[in-house]
């Protein structure tokens, strides 16, 4: 049976969501940014993009291009909470429903469509019930893979919806600029020109074994796209199958920092939350990783590997410490990150010590708490200094599993 794939994009998706929200924005040129003083455009509206507001750019650059723009400081419980009743809208058309990111999803309806009068009625009905129930529009790419759906979203967003078919796909992607690839970036593309390929058909006719000798494997990856390939499944919420390979949180800064205490402070909190979703998801990491921005952008990172597993925030935290310790920083601090990996799944044994079990019993108590009331809820005290800053939305971000904190 050919695969049928829709993905469902939705269009300029944090602005649209503001926009609806408050009548008064609608129409106008608006950008979502964060909440720090040194925020970027997380997206624009489109009004905002026809006057060369782009994703990325600073305020003042955004200001420059558009001096009447109206600037949005982004909520992102609005926007996961709309990403989690989209997908309740999903399934009502088939149970393979992979949330890709907060603002897209692929669905698999190979066996399904033809309830719902195939692949083109059930995008039109898609888009219809996210127009009548949101009030923002979305686009629906159709394809016989998840690559050809996504290249078909491209090509007509917004607002659009487009179905190309199997026999299609070899018109379509002939002249088509290999940047325009899914995963395909401005990099790579500049590697390719050098080959003299520029366009799809031309990557699809070039022999493997000069893009394998120039890429290695990835070669092999570029001329299947290049031809329409791609056996990717659409992966349903619960039936992954790889496991996390890591945890990990980061944070701009609302202003340089210097001062080792505050460093501390930041890095407990960061331990704090990545510990959390560790412990609710049935995780213990064994190697840690710091990670540290400076003011001039120069990042790097160090690690360690733990003598046993662990979820406890502040045996996270005290390793992080011990690798802050070992280093001389040469700048103020822009970022922070920390990181779990090498996870094990939890086994259940109890605790040999008695303060091992208060420990577990005090962790469990405050995440009980949290999950309740919201998160910090109740925190370390030692947390209270820095004001903690809505961060962008991760790309890993899911309605459901250990990627689903914010």
């Amino acid at each position: 049976m050919e695969r049928v794939i829709l993905l469902i994009d939705m269009d300029a998706f944090f602005a649209s969501v503001e926009q609806q929200s408050n009548p008064s924005l609608r129409g106008k040129p608006i950008a979502v940014v964060g909440a720090g003083k040194r925020t970027v455009v997380t997206t624009s509206s489109y009004e905002a993009r026809a006057r060369g507001v782009k994703t990325g750019m600073n305020l003042y650059e955004a200001k420059q291009v558009c001096p009447e723009l109206t600037v949005v400081v982004g909520n992102n419980h609005k926007y996961t909470y709309t990403c989690t009743k989209l997908r309740e809208l999903y399934l009502q058309y088939t149970p393979d429903v992979e949330i890709y990111s907060v603002d897209e999803a692929f669905l698999d309806v190979t066996t399904t469509e033809h309830l719902f009068g195939g692949p083109l009625q059930i995008g039109k009905m898609i888009k219809r019930e996210i127009k009548r129930r949101f009030g923002i529009n979305a686009t629906v790419g159709i394809g016989p893979n998840k690559l050809i759906a996504k290249l078909a979203a491209d090509l007509s967003k917004p607002d659009g919806l487009r179905w190309i078919k199997k026999q299609d796909v070899p018109h379509v992607l002939e002249n088509l600029p290999v940047e325009e690839l899914w995963g395909v970036g401005k990099r790579m593309a500049e590697h390719l020109g050098r080959l003299g390929i520029r366009t799809c058909g031309e990557l699809a006719r070039t022999p493997v074994g000069v893009l394998r000798s120039r890429f290695g494997i990835v070669g092999e990856h570029l001329k299947r796209m290049a031809q329409g390939l791609d056996d990717s499944p659409v992966v349903a919420d619960g039936e992954e199958t790889e496991d996390v390979k890591s945890i990990g949180h980061s944070m701009t800064l609302p202003e340089d920092v210097h001062r080792m205490p505050e460093i501390r402070a930041y890095l407990l909190l960061l331990c704090d939350r990545v510990s959390f979703r560790a412990r609710q998801y049935g995780y213990k990491g064994r190697t840690v990783t710091l990670i540290i921005r400076y003011r001039s952008f120069e990042t790097f990172s160090v690690r360690k590997k733990l003598d046993t597993p662990t979820d406890d925030s502040h045996r996270l935290f005290r390793a992080v410490c011990e690798l802050l310790d070992g280093l001389r920083l040469r700048e103020p601090v822009r970022l922070l990150g920390v990181s779990m990996g090498s996870l094990q799944r939890q086994s259940g044994q109890l605790a040999l010590f008695p303060e091992q079990d208060r420990r577990r019993r005090l962790l469990e108590t405050m995440d009980r708490i949290n999950l309740r009331h919201g998160l910090r809820s109740i925190v370390w005290a030692a947390t209270l200094e820095p004001k903690r800053q809505p961060g962008v939305i991760s790309p890993a971000w899911r309605p459901e599993g250990v990627h689903r904190s914010l």
